[in-house]
């Protein structure tokens, strides 16, 4: 067997459900049973890190783990009743619209009064608060666009060339320099931060995990292309005025050019990728297969349900005066494996 030589090292478990994993991936033990994850908090720690690592072996993988195991079917099974609890609770959790109108609608108008996280980093927020949401976010950023295209072969039309057109340009049109993992990368060394895929994941809080499964559970599974959809369309259409206030933020507090490219550049990229997604991702999908209009619309609202969760509990622990992560982030940062 083969084992991955690159890739992050794994985390530390937060419960019985990532310790199973975990130990799975290590090939110490078989994987957690189809009933272990009935009672787990599906928001909580231990289950969002389970299901994470479960995804990640359909990106980059872990560092010692065989690669073989990302089809494995015990592991496969125990991923599926991960993805059903975290599922079912979205389902629940998550108010929906009447309609893809609507729920557009609401994304773009943007209330006078709103409050949030790049509101609070605009007008309040430190740098070491920044450096946090930075690490937080590394896990999404560094993979940008990735959970994404695995919906590409399962469009066509129109919404599949407008979908590969707003790819492209999160893949820097061609030229690596201009990737936007990249860009984030940089951002984060001017951040005195580790840019290494992964460097952060014993770091970030649950709810940043749900942020990223969300996508992963989306684009893993054809029957929620129409909810990816929605995803991509929520992210794109809300990113042009958060960037615009974060790009502020980092001038403000002296973050570095890097630091403020990397939104600059989504504000003026997404402002354009907003109105493809609407008229011709949401459009040419709604046109084919208007039966996944339903589907649309809870991509969209329960990704600003997760978003809801980590934004509180950020700002909880920052207007306290204290730490969003899991640990110092200087002690995290320091650490080479």
């Amino acid at each position: 067997m083969e084992h991955d030589r690159t890739g992050p090292r794994l985390p530390q478990a937060r419960g019985p459900l990532s310790a199973a994993v975990r130990a799975c991936l290590l090939g110490t033990a078989p994987p957690p049973g189809p009933r272990a994850a009935d009672d787990a908090d599906p928001y909580g720690d231990d289950l969002q890190l389970a299901l994470y690592l479960c995804y990640e072996l359909h990106y980059r993988g872990f560092a010692g783990v065989f690669a073989g195991l990302e089809w494995d079917p015990g592991l496969l099974a125990a991923r599926a009743a991960l993805e059903q609890r975290f599922l079912s609770a979205l389902r629940a959790g998550t108010t929906v619209h009447a309609g893809v109108e609507s729920a557009v609608e609401d994304l773009l108008a943007e209330p006078a009064d709103a409050t949030g996280v790049s509101h609070f980093m605009r007008d309040e927020g430190e740098l070491w608060q920044l450096r946090e949401y930075a690490a937080q976010r590394s896990l999404y950023h560094l993979k940008e666009a990735d959970p994404h295209a695995f919906v590409l072969p399962r469009l066509h039309g129109r919404a599949k060339a407008a979908m590969a057109a707003v790819e492209f340009d999160e893949y820097g049109g061609g030229r690596p320099e201009r990737v936007h993992a990249r860009l984030f990368a940089d951002l984060m060394s001017d951040l005195g931060l580790d840019p290494t895929y992964g460097r952060y994941l014993d770091a970030v809080a649950a709810p940043m995990l749900a942020v990223v499964n969300l996508m992963s559970l989306f684009g893993l599974h054809r029957a929620l292309r129409g909810a990816l959809v929605g995803h991509f369309a929520a992210v794109e259409i809300t990113s042009s005025p958060g960037s615009r206030r974060l790009a502020e933020a980092m001038r403000r507090t002296g973050a570095g050019p890097a630091a403020e490219h990397f939104y600059d550049e989504h504000v003026e990229a997404d402002a354009v990728h907003e109105q493809i997604v609407r008229k011709d991702v949401i459009g040419g999908l709604l046109e084919d297969e208007p039966e996944l209009e339903a589907d649309v619309v809870f991509g969209i609202d329960a990704t600003g349900h997760v978003e809801d969760l980590l934004a509180a509990h950020l700002l909880e622990a920052w207007r306290s005066g204290e730490s969003s992560l899991r640990g110092p982030l200087d002690e995290q940062n320091a650490h080479i494996s």
